[in-house]
């Protein structure tokens, strides 16, 4: 970063302080403190520390509520995907979006980029690069100084009773919280999708998910297959290809390749903002027709991977068969086409969201009401099986994020359990994981977190108002100073005085 860049930056981050002392962030917590058997109990648990994790901490600290903890599995600086598994060169989604800034112009991704680049700078920038919107992501955890604690894998979450959850970390330790946000992002709800003959019939070291950590620089001069036709299939096969790979060949179910992203749709007309305000009817039409729509590479994406000289695509391709052959050292995929020969396969296949394939979620996950449990296939709506499987298994979420509890089960196992992920597609739409949905989703969760837990205590709080007695006008009127006004003064106490 050159010096001007620094002055920048500098000189934003000092704009940045006064905004925030001119809305008189960082008030004292109106929340009451407490503690179990000595050990500390935060009123927020956060799970999660990417961009989600990182907005909802910064929205509860907007609403005095600064007993917070966000936790995080990965590194400091590494958190979400962006830095770890993703691929693309940039982000899918418009640069004007305003995600995680509540409205405070300095917070925003422009401030930031025009702080460095200047305005000519963001006019002339397209999509915002991958590694850039972490560095944002970075700085505006440091500039806000969230409290976030790294290299902390939460393995368990138990309900206590008494409004309590512990939360047990990797290597031991355990926290305590009245609320817990799981900020997991797109594969927080659920798991990332293999298909059964994969997993079944290669062993581990032949095949990968785009989720993973893939060497590719290692297959230099390799052959490798790509399963699937979402935007992260040619993300793998471009990035596959600039590091030495020397065939990434694409196979794709359909004929044609998916050429419609909805989500461009829902940004424009305002439904990605108010998707839910809906009936549940209407939600389940309108989210069967979304996942009946694979999201397209962008046009920036697919032609650089299609650049290279070793990329082939196969539509009308679906994998039927794969086996380890070579001794265990190569893998052949069959195709309605033909059979080919790879040295690696790539998954680009998706993911599942069910509230089940959580482990942390192990000792609530049966008291967790799913859309099947709740919400009939609407009368007319004709879903394709595999997509009826799948938005039954989503989670029925209350308003605010908030799990809510099947018929039957004990509610109190859930309430303070919030599912800030992709898995709240269902019931709140683009909201929790998508950065096209963040800037209504945030005010959403962090109202229902206040609200629950100012009407945990309700009875105290009203109480401790009911009673309240502190004297704040202290002026006399009218002032005496003869002892004939006593008459006149006694008819305004306590507001006189005889002097």
């Amino acid at each position: 970063m050159s010096s001007d860049d620094s002055k920048g930056l500098a000189d934003l981050e000092a704009q940045l302080a006064r905004d925030l002392a001119l809305i008189d962030l960082g008030g004292p917590d109106w929340t009451h403190p407490r503690e179990v058997s000595g050990q500390h109990v935060y009123d927020v648990v956060i799970v999660g520390g990417g961009q989600s994790g990182l907005g909802a901490a910064f929205g509860l600290r907007r609403e005095r509520i600064n007993n917070v903890l966000v936790l995080d599995e990965n590194p400091a600086g590494y958190e979400g995907p962006w830095v770890t598994y993703a691929r693309m060169v940039t982000l899918r989604t418009p640069k004007h979006l305003t995600p995680i800034d509540f409205g405070i112009p300095s917070l925003t991704y422009r401030a930031w980029w025009e702080a460095q680049h200047g305005e000519q700078g963001w006019h002339a920038l397209d999509k915002i690069p991958r590694g850039d919107w972490m560095a944002y992501l970075r700085w505006y955890r440091q500039v806000l100084d969230l409290p976030v604690r790294n290299d902390a894998k939460v393995e368990a979450i138990e309900p206590l009773g008494d409004g309590l959850f512990r939360i047990a970390i990797a290597g031991g330790d355990v926290v305590l919280a009245r609320k817990v946000v799981l900020a997991t992002g797109i594969q927080g709800g659920g798991e990332w999708h293999t298909p059964p003959m994969v997993r079944e019939n290669l062993p581990r070291h032949l095949y990968a998910h785009t989720s993973e950590a893939v060497d590719y620089a290692a297959m230099k001069g390799k052959r490798i297959g790509i399963l699937g036709g979402g935007a992260s299939a040619f993300d793998n096969a471009n990035f596959a290809l600039s590091e030495g790979v020397d065939a990434a060949e694409v196979f794709i179910r359909r004929k044609v390749l998916p050429r419609v992203n909805p989500i461009r749709f829902m940004e424009r007309v305002g439904l990605a903002a108010r998707y839910p305000a809906l009936s549940d009817a209407d939600k389940y039409r309108a989210m069967a027709c979304f996942l009946g729509h694979n999201q397209p590479p962008t046009n920036d994406t697919f032609e650089r991977a299609a650049a290279w000289p070793g990329f082939h695509l196969h539509l009308g391709s679906p994998w039927l068969d794969v086996q380890a052959v070579s001794d265990g050292t190569q893998v052949k995929v069959t195709t309605p086409q033909g059979e080919h020969i790879f040295d690696f396969v790539v998954l680009s296949t998706g993911l599942v969201s069910d509230p089940a394939l959580r482990p942390e979620l192990a000792p609530v996950a049966d008291a967790i009401a799913r859309w099947g449990d709740c919400v009939p296939v609407p009368e007319g709506v004709d879903v394709p099986p595999a997509i009826a499987e799948a938005i039954a298994a989503h989670p029925y979420l209350g308003p605010a994020f908030e799990l809510t509890p099947r018929k039957g089960t004990d509610p109190s196992r859930l309430h303070g359990l919030f599912a800030f992920n992709y898995s709240a597609l269902l019931s709140l739409g683009l909201s929790a994981s998508a950065l096209s949905g963040l800037q209504q989703a945030l005010p959403r969760l962090v109202t229902g977190l206040a609200d629950q837990l100012f009407l945990d205590e309700k009875e105290r709080n009203l109480a401790a108002f009911l009673t309240y007695a502190d004297e704040e006008f202290l002026g006399q009127w009218p002032k005496a100073d003869k002892m004939e006004d006593i008459e006149a003064c006694a008819a305004f106490p306590p507001m006189c005085s005889i002097q």
